[in-house]
């Protein structure tokens, strides 16, 4: 079956419709095929990243939609992402690297300059791809954004491809939502889209067919496919914390939720662990007793510790670390530890300096560079008398900022040869920049024995998502299969 088209762009009639996992299990079947496929979105708004082969940063959609396709993550599949530092601004990456902070009135001015990257972006890989699937953001009914638009229409009528709108049945609402949608785009808009795909349904198809019906008569469009609405699937989030707790097993993980929280990818591994009942916590809600408090990564270290703190859990982390209770810190976590955090150039915001939770001997000071890089190492901290010095990690850095200090001579891990990390004295409390550590099953296992876990149980997150991509892709197998029935406008 050949694919027909050059380009295709999915967008949603709201965020979260499924435009991730149908671009992800479009790449998942054109790849079965051996069809040379890329991932693009063209503007991301999201705080779960990661670290690409050329050393830049993109999306974790866009990544879990490069494996979906089998192949390597690079800038280009996401030229423009915004990692929001407050409600009104957000650090601008473009192809993959900071450009500057700017609030959303700024930014918006600077569309004009951000599209001709995604353009650039846009015409690298279809010079080596034979077919780009492109996932727009959000809605593209949003009327207040559609001036300057380069995330959705903007993009599709800049290029000239054809769309399919992507709508979610479980939330309700759906035959407004896809004809709303229509009505808010221009006749040219409207010309472009193809035919829709209904989401996440479940129940008996039969009795939505006269809706079905209703739709294409109203529209004068197909409804291209009904996809199922699939349980237990192990996938990376694009950005919203998922709210379901995993409360498998005995060992306690709690980890409190900032409002810039970022990677939060990095518990995937502990939610699907059978020995593990991972609780995430909000505001409002105390701290629970727990064998491991891990402080996740942050978008803005200061302004989350102070929000910790205003909450009242850095007197619960005092208590627990207090009655030998582990504590790991990743990223914007570990800096909390320490000492101070300090801004002097307000990389994050306004200058200045706020004291950390001091449970680490170290001091870390905020910079404009960025480190970005995929890494492996070995884990360094010890489990009672025997060091783990052979377990291997895989990880990644995403961080702007230095931390230095006594403990720093107790490193967590050893990167290329270099410490990486601190530990305190007691060896209860562990920092490091490392994200994804979970994600390699030995180094997952060492810090849970490192924590109390009694068990060398294993969990392959990277298994767990394949096997996750196939069983989307199978049951998105009829979306294809209509896209390749249909009469092919040009693109």
């Amino acid at each position: 079956m050949k694919f027909p088209y050059a380009t295709l762009m999915v967008q949603g009639t709201t965020s979260d419709a499924g435009k991730t996992t149908v671009v992800a299990a479009l790449c998942r079947l054109l790849a079965q095929q051996d069809i040379k496929v890329a991932p693009f979105k063209p503007q991301n708004m999201a705080l779960n990243s990661a670290v690409t082969a050329d050393g830049g940063e993109i999306g974790r959609a866009q990544a879990l939609q490069a494996m979906a396709a089998r192949i390597p993550l690079h800038t280009d599949m996401n030229p423009i992402l915004l990692k929001p530092s407050s409600d009104t601004g957000a650090q601008i990456i473009i192809h993959g690297k900071v450009r500057s902070g700017m609030n959303a009135r700024d930014y918006h001015d600077y569309k004009p300059v951000a599209m001709q990257a995604v353009l650039e972006s846009y015409a690298r890989l279809q010079q080596q791809y034979e077919t780009i699937l492109v996932e727009g953001a959000g809605s593209p009914a949003e009327i207040n954004l559609r001036d300057r638009d380069i995330a959705n229409m903007g993009f599709a009528e800049a290029v000239d491809c054809p769309v399919i709108l992507v709508a979610d049945i479980d939330r309700g609402g759906v035959f407004a939502h896809i004809v709303g949608t229509l009505a808010c785009l221009s006749e040219s808009e409207r010309k472009r889209t193809i035919g829709f795909v209904i989401n996440r349904f479940r129940g008996d198809i039969s009795l939505l067919a006269p809706g079905l019906e209703w739709l294409e008569q109203q529209t004068g469009k197909p409804v291209l496919a009904v996809l199922p609405y699939l349980h237990g699937l192990f996938l990376d989030a694009e950005d919203a914390v998922e709210q379901t707790q995993a409360r498998r097993g005995a060992f306690r993980v709690v980890v409190p939720v900032f409002p810039r929280i970022s990677n939060h990818t990095d518990f995937d591994a502990l939610r699907a662990h059978p020995d593990v009942d991972l609780q995430l916590i909000g505001p409002g809600q105390p701290i629970p007793p727990a064998d491991l408090i891990i402080l996740p990564g942050s978008k803005n270290t200061r302004d989350d510790l102070a929000w910790l703190q205003a909450n009242g859990w850095r007197e619960a982390l005092l208590r627990h670390a207090r009655y030998g209770g582990k504590i790991i810190g990743i990223c914007g976590g570990y800096q909390m530890l320490g000492q101070t955090v300090t801004d002097p150039h307000g990389v994050e915001g306004h200058a200045g300096s706020t004291p950390g939770l001091g449970l680490l001997d170290i001091s870390t000071e905020l910079t404009a560079d960025k480190r970005l890089e995929q890494v492996t190492g070995v884990c360094a901290f010890t489990n009672n008398a025997d060091a783990e010095v052979n377990v291997e990690v895989r990880a990644y850095e995403i961080h702007m900022g230095v931390s230095s200090g006594l403990a720093c001579q107790r490193p967590a891990f050893v990167i290329a040869g270099q410490p990486e990390g601190a530990r305190s004295d007691d060896d209860y409390i562990l920092g490091t920049y490392l994200h994804g550590l979970f994600d390699t099953p030995s180094a997952c296992s060492a810090l849970l024995r490192w924590a109390g876990l009694g068990s060398d149980t294993t969990v392959d997150v990277s298994a767990l998502r394949e096997a996750s991509l196939d069983r989307l892709a199978e049951a998105t197998q009829p979306l294809l299969d209509a896209l390749c029935a249909l009469p092919v406008r040009a693109s």
